[in-house]
């Protein structure tokens, strides 16, 4: 039975989706809790180099993938303005298996309603200097960069303003259940006042990302989510004014960002069974400053600010984890594993966090009967500032 006047969903995981989830639901007329063991955007959303995808990175062998980065590339510019930088990208061709890619290229963008703009070596060169002057032949793409905080905080922020709790450093430890093994709550430890507690929820979302497996497996379920950790290596000095991509199907170290004063370069892609613990391999990091050296030389005589890790949750299992879809998905586990209420969604990109959780809205509003649409794709975001004012 419903234990507020609006259904009560309860999110786990307060990273991108989590939050634009907590914004969808509100927007719905759903109470809405999130639970977030950390801070907000502390996992994996936090960690990310803040690339604003066109889809043009995967419009060869992930099409689906590159559809869905164009379409919410183009609405997080209308609504989250405040948390992005406009300043598109390139895709360059430094040597003749670039140059061989190119066609495949173009083609795929055309197919995913990508706009791509073919540009001579000098045309490139005069909107970037910094880059590498053999470069042959190069695409303006529309890529962006943006601030992952700030664009988590600016959907918690929208979220609260209509209602949504976020209780940070509140770790889920098990799942509650009633007699015929439906999910009625969750079992939480605040971790400040070290004080565990049962949270009541008419239905939970599991938005955990890289940990959507090990939440899962809590009440005996399998997601196969495969965490897949990529090093990032930042440089303390603004080399590029654009995203600086290598024109070749999706490698290690071939994206280059500029975020605020610096430049990050990613990534690599591995797998491991505990995303929590993830090091930083020195040479993961050796590689990446070659790569960055090959796109950007004058890399070679800048400073190191640092490196870190996150782990993305990409769906499925394969030995090559660069083969998996970088699409999302959202799982009914009433259907199959027969456990109503727990709905989880995993996947996706940054740049398609508000499409993640307006698929996952429909599914939870189709679960409980409720009529109601999805209003997120349009009116801009609060002031992520808000977040800490409300």
């Amino acid at each position: 039975m419903p234990t507020h006047p609006s259904p009560h969903a309860v999110i786990i995981g307060a990273g991108f989706t989590g939050c634009a989830l907590a914004y969808d639901l509100a927007q719905r007329g759903f109470a809405v809790t999130v639970l977030e063991r950390g801070e907000i955007a502390s996992g994996t959303s936090g960690r990310t180099h803040g690339l604003l995808h066109s889809g043009a990175r995967y419009c060869t062998d992930d099409q689906k993938a590159a559809r869905e980065c164009i379409q919410e590339n183009r609405i997080l510019r209308k609504i989250a303005a405040q948390c992005i930088e406009f300043n598109g990208g390139l895709f360059v061709a430094l040597d003749d298996s670039d140059l061989a890619y190119a066609p495949k290229f173009a083609a795929g963008a055309q197919a995913c309603d990508i706009d791509i703009e073919e540009l001579t070596p000098a045309q490139a060169l005069q909107l970037e200097p910094n880059l590498n002057p053999q470069v042959r032949l190069a695409y303006r793409v529309p890529d962006g960069a943006f601030d992952p905080l700030r664009l988590a905080l600016a959907f918690a922020a929208s979220a609260r303003q209509l209602g949504a709790e976020f209780k940070p450093y509140h770790e889920v430890t098990g799942f509650l259940v009633d007699g015929q093994g439906a999910v009625t709550g969750l079992n939480v430890t605040d971790r400040h006042a070290r004080q565990a507690y049962h949270q009541p929820a008419d239905i939970v979302i599991n938005a955990t990302g890289a940990w959507a497996g090990h939440l899962a497996a809590m009440i005996g379920l399998t997601v196969p989510v495969t965490p897949a950790p990529g090093v990032m290596v930042a440089y303390n000095r603004r080399l590029i004014q654009r995203v600086i991509n290598r024109l070749n199907a999706p490698g290690d170290g071939d994206i280059l960002i500029p975020q605020r004063r610096m430049v990050v370069i990613g990534t690599t892609s591995f797998k491991v069974q505990d995303a929590d613990y993830i090091p930083v391999f020195p040479e993961q990091v050796e590689e990446m400053h070659r790569k960055a050296m090959e796109l950007i030389p004058a890399v070679a005589q800048t400073a190191e600010r640092g490196a870190y890790m996150s782990a993305r949750p990409l769906i499925g299992t394969a030995e090559d984890e660069r083969s998996l879809t970088r699409t999302f998905k959202c799982y009914d586990h009433a259907q199959g594993s027969q456990v109503e209420g727990l709905v989880t969604i995993t996947g996706g990109k940054a740049t398609t966090c508000r499409a993640m959780a307006e698929k996952t809205a429909d599914l939870v509003c189709q679960k409980l009967g409720i009529s109601a649409a999805c209003q997120t794709a349009e009116q801009p975001l609060a002031s992520y500032r808000l977040y800490y004012s409300a």
